[in-house]
């Protein structure tokens, strides 16, 4: 069996929507997302819980385990990405965070964090959601790309990722804050980092040609390259079809990336043959959620707790 990382997580958090819709209140600064007026609610409503039943039957065909959750509800249209409400990290830790658009806050959940406290380890929950009341936001593992092995946040400074609440983050956590600025080719800022970068043990997808400040993006792609993973360096073409939006999982019996079916598309072959290098890709057809700005890493909220028993 392939040697188990840091980096990628054995469990994961999913949560099946029954009434799915691209969310209003987070289309202006999200330019991922796709209109859907021609769509009857319901189809979308259907086809997105078909698609997040798949993904969750063909993770765990891999190994992973998938804590699955419902939302029936009608007033969190972004619940699907539960990765931006709260994370998890070695020694028994979590983070609860502050969301920027308004009907994102009522996306916490109690019984997910009960979960965790009932079949893992948790000795704290840090809460930073009152920060919302400040007006500062920071959108967890959304707004910042964790690098477990070398300690460091990245983070595209939006609306979405405030300094002030990054460096609290940062401190207690005990991660280096890496921010920089990018942009789409409209001159767009890119609303959460983790469309643009895929930290894995051995590898990075990143988007370089979106970074704007030359020596950051050098410095960035020191810090990646002197851990000893590969730039895997990806087009905004690349980036508008998702393929920075994947994930590092453990698998059963080695590391799996997962990543939508549009991302795996948008990859050339000799991406791919990197990448398979030392994970096996598992894509996972999600069209109708990608509608909403997000794909297959914001779908998957990391458990990086011990298992009791």
């Amino acid at each position: 069996m392939q040697r188990r990382s840091a980096q990628a997580p054995a469990a994961v958090v999913m949560i099946r929507p029954h009434n799915f819709t691209p969310n209003t209140e987070t289309a202006a600064d999200n330019s991922f997302q796709k209109p859907a007026e021609k769509t009857a609610s319901a189809d979308l409503a259907r086809a997105s819980f078909d698609e997040i039943t798949t993904a969750i039957d063909v993770l765990r065909s891999h190994g992973v385990t998938v804590h699955k959750f419902e939302d029936e509800g009608r007033e969190t249209p972004d619940s699907v990405f539960p990765n931006n409400w709260f994370s998890t990290h070695p020694g028994g830790h979590v983070a609860l965070y502050p969301m920027f658009a308004p009907n994102r806050r009522r996306e916490r959940r109690s019984d997910v964090i009960e979960m965790l406290k009932q079949d893992y380890r948790v000795q704290e929950v840090i809460d930073y959601s009152g920060l919302e009341q400040d007006g500062l936001f920071l959108e967890g593992t959304g707004a910042m790309v964790l690098d477990h092995l070398d300690r460091v946040a990245y983070a595209v400074r939006s609306n979405r990722t405030d300094p002030v609440a990054m460096e609290r983050f940062c401190t207690q956590f005990a991660y280096e804050p890496m921010v920089f600025d990018a942009e789409d080719d409209t001159g767009t800022a890119i609303y959460h980092t983790n469309v643009l970068m895929c930290i894995a043990t051995d590898f990075v997808l990143i988007g370089l040609d979106m970074m704007t400040d030359p020596a950051r993006r050098q410095e960035v792609v020191d810090r990646f390259e002197n851990s000893g993973r590969k730039v895997i360096r990806l087009s905004n073409q690349q980036i508008a079809s998702f393929a920075g939006n994947a994930i590092e999982l453990q698998g059963k019996e080695k590391r799996i990336l997962a990543l939508s079916s549009c991302a795996y598309a948008a990859l050339d072959q000799v991406q791919i043959q990197a990448i398979e290098e030392s994970l096996t890709l598992v894509p996972l057809d999600i069209p109708t959620i990608e509608l909403a700005g997000g794909s297959v890493r914001c779908l998957l909220a990391g458990i990086h707790l011990t298992p009791r028993g």
